[in-house]
């Protein structure tokens, strides 16, 4: 059940009166932010200082959303305390990412402020904000994966165009949320790869892993849980982290209003409503519901979810041929993969009968 306020002694210092019960145990609010922490700590284990080493650039792309803000503070928090150590050096240097939001759905509004607030109350790290459409920029491959979805480049005048020419040619909700998830990606990587990051930092909690997990089999895309929700090396190279993936989301909720600095970070989610018909919803967003609304009340099974799927490992010809656009394995004759394809005849359709 989610935490609930209590007036209890927090059984961790044993001082001070409980905040809440976190998995049945009354922390207050150090030690609560204590144990979120370490959570964080043991998944970046790999990031520890190295004596005489050159700390690795690590990417931390920041959605401004309650998960990956709270990771930022959690990841702050962690190289202040690396640094305080005997070895007084960090086992990473921190570049933060905005892909602005406004340019990925037209329900936000301008977050300049915000993006400035997180510079402000985390100023050690490096801070980068860029549109969606500079994936043309940053990735040079992406015009050959759009023209493997049959996308005629012609006539646009920038690259905003080209990109919103090609979101707008998807006819359901369950393809433009497909590939707006995968474009994201592209981009990041991209960007990792060009700012010579060894690794990136996906803010995503327990519950956020747990809808992946579940939309990706939902989609055909069970061949990509390997980078989507797992530890480990990506299929471009770079180490992906979940530093979040032994936290739920609502207690992120508890943690977020418990640092002062992130409410000027944060902007809010776009809601999606529980009555809202079916048909309205993607694959994505429909397993995003499910998960908001039985995981409150089971969160152990989401996490047994997340858990076995965490189990996962890539197939170890680093020789077979990938997916143009998702990097899922396919036929050697092939450049789509099954769930892409199933993308790119959306596409095709909908272009076809415009």
């Amino acid at each position: 059940m989610p935490a609930k306020e209590v007036s209890q002694i927090c059984v961790s210092c044993q001082e001070v009166e409980a905040l809440a019960t976190i998995r049945h145990r009354p922390l207050c609010r150090d030690c609560f932010i204590d144990y979120a922490g370490r959570k964080v700590a043991t998944v970046m284990s790999s990031y520890r200082p190295q004596k005489n080493a050159t700390p690795p650039k690590v990417l931390l792309p920041l959605s401004l959303g309650i998960s990956s803000s709270s990771l930022l503070h959690m990841v702050d928090r962690l190289q202040k305390f690396q640094l305080a150590r005997s070895l007084a050096t960090a086992g990473f240097e921190l570049h933060v990412l905005v892909v602005d939001p406004t340019t990925v759905h037209p329900g936000y509004t301008d977050i300049e402020a915000n993006f400035e607030a997180a510079k402000e109350s985390f100023p050690n790290h490096t801070y980068t904000m860029i549109p969606l459409h500079s994936i043309f920029e940053y990735d040079v491959t992406i015009k050959d994966s759009l023209r493997d979805f049959g996308f005629v480049d012609e006539g646009f005048s920038s690259d905003k165009e080209r990109l919103d020419a090609f979101r707008a040619s998807r006819s359901t909700t369950t393809a433009r949320d497909d590939i707006d998830n995968l474009l994201l990606v592209r981009l990041i990587v991209a960007f990792a790869k060009n700012n010579d990051c060894r690794g990136i930092l996906w803010g995503d909690s327990d519950s956020r892993l747990a809808a992946k997990t579940l939309a990706n089999v939902a989609k055909g895309r069970g061949a990509s849980l390997t980078w989507q929700v797992c530890d480990g090396v990506s299929p471009w190279g770079l180490d992906f982290s979940f530093p979040l993936r032994e936290l739920y989301k609502f207690e992120l909720e508890i943690y977020v209003k418990q640092i002062p600095e992130l409410a000027s970070i944060m902007i809010p989610d776009l809601q999606v409503q529980e009555n809202e018909a079916n048909r309205n919803l993607s694959i994505d967003n429909l397993m995003n519901l499910y998960v908001k609304t039985q995981g409150e009340k089971y969160p152990g099974v989401m996490a047994n979810v997340v858990r076995t799927a965490n189990k996962l490992r890539p197939a170890p010809n680093t020789e077979a041929v990938k997916c143009s656009l998702c990097a899922a394995p396919v036929d050697s004759t092939a450049s789509l993969c099954y769930a892409c394809l199933r993308s790119g005849a959306d596409v095709l359709q909908h272009s076809s009968s415009t």
